[in-house]
């Protein structure tokens, strides 16, 4: 499945254009990272990819079909959204959180049969957190949390996941374990992904693809490789940014440092 925005524009206020001809493509079993400082449009940016707020002009399409010709079961069969986890107040059980997921893939007022439960316990147990299963979501941590939406977006068995910031708010161990399951869904499902990160070091390791949203609204797209380095991450950051390679037991890392200078 090829998952593409072409020529997309959105303004919430005439005459203040917050995303202007926005161009990009996302092929199987590949990473688009989405980088930018706050207020540029990320969000936003995802909202419209997605259908949840209206491109004033351009358009996104899977496999060349624009997605406003798509019924929403088929769109959302296809595409997994995991939005940005608020506070788990929710008095579900994990499996049945992940459960909802299936939505998507039931009939009108169908419930969840034994064979959807299997699929949610899959997911679980894909992303190693099946032992939570009958805990509630407002009694898991953070991170326990952020992966159940995942789950959740895995269970509609998509072919693209979309993650709003999906290691914000979380210690070094949890992003990198949110981090791992990205990367494990991308190789072993062969499962696509967007994510909307405020962290070039993980758009350097997940993404084979990266968009800057820039603050005078333009964009750089291109192979992360090429297109994450010093120059362009100061001109999104407005700010002197270095990197520097580590090397690690398991190979070669790049760190991004910020320096306390505007530019």
């Amino acid at each position: 499945m090829i998952f593409s925005v072409k020529n997309g524009c959105f303004s919430y206020k005439q005459n203040k254009i917050i995303l202007d001809d926005i161009n990009f493509s996302v092929n199987e079993a590949e990473v688009l990272s989405i980088l930018g400082s706050n207020g540029v449009g990320k969000t936003t940016l995802i909202k419209c990819m997605l259908g949840l707020l209206k491109w004033q002009c351009g358009e996104t399409d899977i496999d060349e079909k624009n997605i406003l010709q798509m019924k929403q079961k088929e769109f959302w069969s296809n595409v997994g959204y995991v939005p940005q986890a608020k506070l788990n107040t929710f008095v579900y059980s994990v499996e049945e959180m992940v459960v909802l997921g299936r939505s998507p893939r039931l009939g009108e007022l169908q419930q969840p049969r034994a064979a959807d439960y299997e699929i949610a316990d899959d997911c679980l147990e894909t992303l190693g957190i099946a032992h939570l299963k009958n805990k509630l979501c407002n009694q898991i941590s953070g991170g326990e949390y952020q992966l159940v939406l995942i789950a959740r977006a895995l269970a509609s068995q998509p072919k693209l996941l979309v993650l709003d910031e999906p290691e914000s708010n979380l210690d070094f161990k949890n992003q990198l374990i949110v981090c791992k399951a990205i990367t494990k869904l991308q190789k072993e499902r062969h499962i696509s992904a967007i994510i909307n990160t405020h962290f070039p070091e993980h758009a350097l390791t997940l993404s084979q693809k990266t968009l800057f949203l820039l603050n005078d609204g333009s964009t750089i797209y291109g192979n992360t490789k090429v297109i994450v380095n010093e120059e362009n991450l100061s001109r999104a950051f407005n700010m002197t940014v270095r990197m520097r390679d580590v090397s690690l037991p398991e190979g070669m890392h790049t760190c991004v440092i910020a320096e306390q200078k505007e530019i």
